[in-house]
């Protein structure tokens, strides 16, 4: 077990005020017109090769590598490269700058691909399925520049692997999202600034932060840099899929703030207060907004009028980022809370910023975003906040006992997070004998459940899976469509804890309905996933378990089933020669099996 502090995990910590204050930091914009291609034909691309085919649905085939069975129908974008259909790169007709990228991908096993970014800057896709330290060619990595001129071993050069590999299984969707910033140009043509990769998340984990690329990476349309350029799929080298790919650009010019004139006022800010006829402290004009514009360090007011020169016409964010205090943003007379429609030209508006004691660093900045402007910040330098978070890794087998957040539910109070060396964790709920969540991964930041007072909560760091919200694992039931038991009420539910092996992996143990319970969970060798052995002495014979719920469960072969839309992978190994059922309930699929003496099964993911 290992403790660590990272400064490159800091946080901003800001004060709400009248508006939903956000920090200066980057983050997705969500007030730029956005785009999602539809995929009912190939409208939206150049010269599709025949290796290229929009379907319904995809699935890998089980023990083949490079393979899907694809059934009719339009939504998904599929490349299946054979001996017939040489694959060749797909060329969007969108030439991007400044652009957001989302999108679902899946990977046939062994499969190959990229995305490159104006043509130029590839992203890795690859089966990366497992693997404990990922390198700059496997999923979600910036791929290597090249120089042939170089020696062997040598050739290839700045690239960059992801943080952590967040990748799943070969036949399930990914989500990827990139913001990237092209690179700047002066008049002259000149490159002034790099390319860079703002953001990437990879299956939600961030993996790439304020990347700058220098030039073009392996495998570019050409070694030159451009203001725009194609995005482009590697076709050539295995078969991926795609889905609900959205584009958002930002090629519009920012508005800009000026003609800033300000009034400071002691006292906190009152809405009853006519500021227009109160008496000023200090009045001046400033060319930045800013929290210390005059002599006042306690309990202040500081009003702000001066003019919004907007651009492009539309729908824009305007977000408060307030240190020390309250703030609020009056447009052309009216308050705004965070959106609101502008016309292009000159916009009044009146920012106001409240001093409300003498604890933390008086900071007052604006977060503005819109049609096709990315947000970006105005104001005070945001002091960032000094805790450093605690990260507990598991370069051994590790177990921790905190409070989970399970969203839509109570917190668990009695969870036990296990980690492993292959990245591969779990945690499991003692009060239901029930497996909660799986991620592959780093471990767990614990800095809510360890700083100063901490509310005893951790965190898991990787890619998750949640199993469903907390539900007993193990219930009677009268008959295959009778619903599933809430609560432990006549079911003689005891936790008895856990007992760890020469290895220190936990066996939880309990009892239920009379009978005992041993509830093994131990990571698969090849670090695949999760193997799950639950042992029953003296189990009633109206005894079952319930192995996993969600909006769909299909059966793909024997014992073998997707669940919640292709998120995982459940495969049951014995049920003691009873049969799973996938039924109905409450409006969710469940997957229940009888459970006679031994059942054992694994998630893969």
């Amino acid at each position: 077990m290992v403790l660590r502090s990272k400064n490159n995990f800091i946080g901003r910590s800001l004060r709400i005020g009248f508006l939903c204050a956000c920090g200066a930091g980057f983050a997705f914009s969500q007030a730029s017109a956005q785009s999602q291609l539809p995929l009912q034909d190939f409208s939206s691309f150049k010269n599709a090769g025949k290796s290229w085919q929009i379907v319904g649905d995809v699935n890998t085939e089980q023990g083949k590598e490079n393979s899907f069975k694809t059934t009719g129908g339009t939504g998904i974008l599929v490349n299946q490269p054979t001996k017939k259909a040489h694959g060749e790169d797909l060329f969007f007709n969108l030439e991007h700058g400044d652009i957001d990228l989302e999108l679902e991908y899946m990977m046939a096993a062994g499969a190959n691909s990229g995305i490159y970014l104006q043509g130029r800057y590839e992203l890795q896709l690859l089966d990366s399925w497992g693997t404990v330290a990922p390198k700059p060619g496997d999923n979600g990595g910036i791929y290597e520049r090249w120089d042939d001129s170089k020696p062997e071993g040598q050739k290839g050069y700045q690239g960059y692997a992801p943080r952590q590999n967040a990748s799943k299984a070969p036949g399930l969707w990914q989500k990827l999202r990139v913001s990237f910033q092209a690179p700047r140009f002066d008049a002259s043509g000149k490159k002034i600034s790099n390319a860079k990769m703002l953001r990437v998340e990879l299956n939600g984990v961030l993996i790439h932060e304020n990347i700058e690329l220098s030039g073009p990476t392996r495998g570019a349309v050409g070694g030159n840099e451009v203001a725009a350029g194609p995005l482009r799929i590697q076709g050539d080298h295995g078969a991926v899929a795609f889905r609900n790919i959205i584009i958002k650009q930002y090629d519009k010019a920012r508005p800009e703030l000026s003609a800033l004139q300000y009034k400071a006022y002691k006292g906190r800010y009152s809405r009853d207060t006519d500021y227009s006829k109160a008496k000023a402290e200090a009045t001046g004009t400033s060319n930045l907004l800013t929290a210390n514009a005059s002599h006042l360090s306690q309990e202040y007011t500081l009003v702000y009028k001066g003019t919004l020169n907007v651009k492009e016409a539309g729908e824009y964010q305007l977000e408060m980022a307030v240190q020390g205090g309250n703030g609020f943003i009056i447009v052309d007379g009216k308050p705004v809370r965070n959106r609101v429609t502008l016309p292009a030209g000159n916009v009044p508006v009146e920012i106001i910023y409240s001093r409300t004691g003498d604890w933390g660093n008086p900071t007052l900045g604006l977060n503005i975003a819109g049609p096709g402007v990315r947000s970006f910040y105005i104001g005070d330098v945001i002091t960032p906040d000094d805790t450093d978070p605690i990260i507990l890794s598991a370069n051994t087998n590790t177990i921790l006992r905190s409070f989970i957040d399970v969203p839509g539910s109570q917190k668990i109070t009695h969870a036990v997070s296990v980690g492993s060396p292959l990245k591969v964790n779990y945690t499991y709920d003692l009060d239901h004998g029930m497996l909660v969540q799986v991620w592959r991964g780093e471990f767990l930041e614990t800095t809510p459940m360890w700083h100063e007072r901490g509310n005893g909560t951790s965190r898991p760091m990787g890619a998750l899976q949640r199993l469903g919200k907390p539900f007993f694992q193990l219930g009677k039931l009268a008959g295959e469509q009778a619903a599933w038991t809430a609560d432990s009420t006549g079911s003689g539910y005891r936790p008895k804890g856990y007992v760890l092996d020469e290895q220190d992996r936990p066996t939880f143990k309990y009892q239920v309905y009379g009978a005992s319970v041993n509830d093994q969970v131990r990571v698969s060798e090849d670090g695949h996933g999760i193997v799950r052995e639950i042992s029953v002495t003296n189990a009633p014979s109206d005894l079952y378990a319930k192995l996993a719920e969600g909006a769909q469960i299909e059966s793909i072969g024997k014992d073998l089933y997707l669940v919640d839309g292709k998120a995982y992978f459940l495969q049951v190994q014995d049920a003691g020669g009873a049969k799973p059922l996938v039924r109905e309930s409450a409006g969710v699929k469940e997957l229940i099996v009888p459970v006679r003496g031994k059942l054992s099964y694994s998630i893969l993911f």
